[in-house]
Order: C-alpha cells, then sequence, then structure tokens
C-alpha cells in the first residue's frame, strides 16, 4: 500500500527509499549551528529531522543553502497555537524559517524536505512541519521555502534567527530519499 502512496504522490517515497547521510548531536556547551557539508548527488530529495533544544529564546530555526547568506531565499508559513492561527512570510531574505523555536526548556520537532535539491535548472523548494507542546501552550506550523538559486546543494546548515545556541543533546539527521 505504501508504494501505491507513493505512485499517486511522487513526493511521497516509501519507507526503504530514505538513506541516513549525516547526524549530529550537540555536546556539552552548545553549539551554535548544525552544519551538513559534503552531500552526495546520488539522490532525489532531502529530508532533515530534528529535535532541539534552545540556550536562549528564539522565534525559528533557520536554513541557508551552500554558505549562502545573501537575500536569495523567500517563505511563508500557517501556524497555530491551540487559541490563534496566523500565517507570515518573507521574500528576499538571507535565510529559509523551517522551524518553531520555543524557550529553552521546551524542545520543538521538525522535518524538512528538501525537493530537487540536485536539479541544476530550477530553483529550490523546501517544505517542513514543525512543533512544540508546553503543556497546552505550544505552536505547530507548516512552512514552505525558496532559494533562488539553480546550484545543486552540496551543503545545509542549521541556525537561530536570533543568535544564541542549540543546546546540549539536540539531535539532528539528514536523509537521502532515492529518485
Amino acid at each position: 500500500m505504501l508504494n501505491n502512496i507513493a505512485a499517486l504522490h511522487p513526493a511521497a517515497a516509501a519507507l526503504n527509499s530514505y538513506e541516513s547521510i549525516s547526524t549530529v548531536t550537540v555536546g556539552a556547551g552548545g553549539q551554535a549551528s548544525i552544519d551538513f557539508t559534503s552531500i552526495p548527488s546520488t539522490y532525489k530529495h532531502l529530508q532533515i529531522r530534528g529535535m532541539a533544544t534552545f540556550t536562549t529564546a528564539t522565534n525559528a530555526i533557520i536554513l541557508q543553502n551552500n554558505s549562502d547568506t545573501g537575500s536569495n531565499y523567500a517563505w511563508h508559513q500557517l501556524y497555530g497555537t491551540g487559541s490563534v492561527a496566523g500565517a507570515s512570510a518573507s521574500t528576499t531574505t538571507t535565510f529559509q524559517n523551517i522551524s518553531v523555536a520555543p524557550e529553552t526548556t521546551v524542545t520543538a520537532v521538525f522535518v524538512c524536505d528538501i525537493l530537487d535539491y540536485g536539479n541544476t535548472s530550477k530553483y529550490k523548494t523546501s517544505r517542513s512541519l514543525s512543533g512544540y507542546d508546553k503543556n497546552g501552550s505550544g505552536v505547530i506550523a507548516l512552512r514552505s521555502g525558496l532559494w533562488m538559486n539553480t546550484n545543486a546543494i552540496t551543503s545545509l546548515s542549521l541556525k537561530y534567527d536570533s543568535g544564541g545556541n542549540f543546546a546540549q543533546y539536540s539531535s539532528f539527521a539528514l536523509y537521502g530519499i532515492k529518485g
């Protein structure tokens, strides 16, 4: 049945289509960025999975491709808090916003798909689902992003949007999805 779903929805992949590329677990003292480098070009899509706690309060986890810090990104989001729903967007910014990020005592989780990362004839898109629970006052968000560049993605960097560090035991995994 799962393969039938993948046939109907090409972005959905069978479970055996995912291969681990790299994992990072943050050590004592925290870490300012999570960098995945030398990403092989042998997959159709990429997926990042993360569980992150933060050393300072922040708004979001951001993504930059190939060390590009120029205004070559855009993103939009839909979110809900249990009592409020909203939407926001940003264009020509220096990053993609991929995950909600709570205060220092709560862990945020996210899954981010980066589609057609090796295709050199189009811009790169991403989609992510993220959230956290804070005894009923958490947030869930669905985001999409655009990197306005046709280069193949060979490295990814995850950071806070407002500085700070990922706290010890935060964990991230990069997967390649077969075509």
